[in-house]
């Protein structure tokens, strides 16, 4: 599969996966990637046939951020004023999606990978924010996602200071779910991203998302109200008839696709 504007993707069965893939910047990251990377999330969320996203690197980079070359001219080519869609589309898409950290994680790189659903990472690989060592404030939104995966105490720690961290670390954070050698990390990110797309239905992790961005801003009767309500619909799709019966019948469940806005 070729690489268009530093972005690879591929598709295998119903798991999509998008690598950075920009050898010669280490996956840096300039607006034509950017923009790829959000249109390429967005087609993934779109094909009914997709039930899982991947998101790597190629290399031994993830994403290390902005390209330094793209900062150098900032002042005088600001970026597009709302280029936050793309670099947050996996918060925004109906699909899940997953992180596989493979290397060097930063800035700009590192929102990405903080607005996925899950994070692996491989052995090894080091993390910044690194905003405030470059002058720069928290941006795209990870003064919100950063507190809400590793709290609020660290995620001060690690955007003020900008320190770098490894994969280890950010385990103990919090911020990863599992720290895997970097030879496995394809195979495993992958793997789940299997297990979501055969054992879940696409309904209900599009819904969940949504319940998991808008319930925790709610008083708890409130959250609990609109959870009641979408369980009682729930009841009437066909999500949990399939559900059921391939419970019953010891297989996976056949369940029907889903698309936003269906």
């Amino acid at each position: 599969m070729s690489t268009v504007d530093g972005v690879r993707y591929e598709t295998d069965g119903a798991v999509a996966t998008c690598t950075f893939d920009r050898p010669d910047r280490s996956n840096a990251m300039d607006v034509p990637m950017q923009a790829r990377y959000g249109a390429l999330l967005r087609q993934a969320d779109a094909d009914p046939a997709v039930r899982a996203v991947v998101v790597t690197g190629a290399g031994r980079a993830f994403c290390p951020g902005a390209d330094l070359g793209l900062l150098d001219t900032i002042a005088t080519r600001p970026p597009v004023e709302d280029g936050f869609r793309d670099v947050l589309a996996a918060a925004s898409a109906s699909v899940p999606v997953v992180a596989a950290i493979n290397g060097g994680c930063a800035g700009l790189g590192f929102v990405i990978a903080c607005s996925a659903d899950v994070r692996f990472a491989a052995a090894g690989a080091k993390f910044t924010t690194a905003f405030a060592r470059r002058g720069l404030i928290a941006e795209y939104g990870i003064a919100k996602l950063l507190p809400e995966l590793v709290g609020h105490g660290r995620a001060r720690d690690l955007l003020l200071s900008g320190r770098t961290f490894t994969a280890a670390e950010a385990l103990e954070y919090g911020l990863v779910q599992e720290v895997v050698p970097a030879g496995s990390l394809a195979e495993r990110a992958h793997a789940y991203a299997t297990e979501l797309a055969t054992h879940s239905a696409p309904r209900s992790m599009a819904v969940m998302k949504e319940q998991l961005a808008r319930e925790p801003l709610l008083p708890l009767d409130s959250a609990a109200r609109e959870a009641t309500a979408l369980m009682l619909e729930s009841f009437g799709r066909p999500e949990l008839a399939e559900g059921l019966a391939g419970w019953h019948e010891r297989r996976p469940p056949r369940f029907p696709p889903f698309s936003p806005g269906r």
